[in-house]
């Protein structure tokens, strides 16, 4: 793909500076093209000619909504039911290891379409009677567009392909008429999990202290060192002592021995403060 003569080097730092600024999100030099092309669906909509002109638009309106729209189209969102399984049979036995607590606070902190909070959901309900008397499960985006869809839990069939039979009979209803090749979250399920959007690099979070589990996975890898140490610190902060972090396979690479220890590929316990 050919780049817009307006989109030039400069341009493309300059939306480097605000993406980053705005969610901590370090675009590689290879973003180039993948910029443009997101962006540019943005310039037609709003019957604009130029990128400049649009970050222009931005920069004199720092409330604008446009903001978001803006975080939406840079933001990567790669997700699957189940990702990553070795965490789920992880967060299992941590559940059994409950048994009888009052209420196990489990957080996730980069749902993006659902498909995680939805699997910690499933292995919730699995471990039940076995577990904590109350299970709470937080499910957090930076991005609106994918926690509107994570909040709905409507999904092609062939994302459920993956998944036991039984799993897709206990937790999914399959579409009929104009909902054919669609699946919904059931009813029951949907109840469990709480979205609200959160931006990692605001001041504060909305969310409780004292989680018992934190997954932060494949989303460190966007942020520079100096945030990803920043973020681990600060989310031992609302772990309580030997809760757990989960991360995701490339980002196991930060300098918090101090907080965690780890127990297991990319799980790490919260050390006693």
């Amino acid at each position: 793909m050919s780049l817009d003569p307006s989109f030039d080097r400069q341009t493309f730092e300059r939306v480097r500076g605000l993406i980053y600024q705005r969610a901590g999100i370090a675009l590689g030099d290879s973003k180039q093209a993948m910029v443009q092309g997101r962006l540019a669906k943005r310039l037609r909509a709003l019957s604009l000619d130029s990128l400049p002109c649009y970050l222009d638009q931005l920069d004199q309106d720092p409330d604008s909504a446009e903001w978001q729209h803006f975080t939406n189209a840079l933001t990567t969102n790669l997700t699957a039911f189940f990702r990553e399984p070795h965490h789920f049979e992880h967060l299992a036995q941590q559940l059994r290891a409950a048994q009888g607590q009052d209420v196990f606070r489990i957080w996730c902190s980069a749902s993006s379409t659902g498909e995680e909070p939805w699997s910690i959901a499933m292995v919730a309900d699995e471990v039940a009677a076995q577990g904590p008397r109350r299970f709470e499960i937080i499910a957090s985006d930076i991005d609106t567009q994918v926690l509107n869809t994570a909040a709905h839990g409507i999904y092609p069939l062939e994302r459920i392909e993956g998944l036991s039979k039984a799993r897709r009979q206990r937790y999914f209803l399959k579409g009929t008429g104009p909902n054919v090749g669609r699946c919904r979250i059931r009813p029951q399920l949907l109840r469990r999990v709480q979205f609200q959007q959160v931006n990692l690099l605001a001041p504060q979070w909305p969310v409780p202290a004292a989680l018992d589990v934190v997954f932060c996975r494949n989303v460190m890898i966007y942020f520079d060192k100096l945030t990803q140490r920043d973020l681990v610190r600060r989310f031992a902060a609302h772990i309580k002592p030997g809760g757990y972090l989960y991360v995701g396979h490339s980002e196991s690479q930060f300098q918090c021995d101090d907080l965690f220890e780890m127990v297991g590929r990319t799980s790490y316990r919260r050390l006693p403060a």
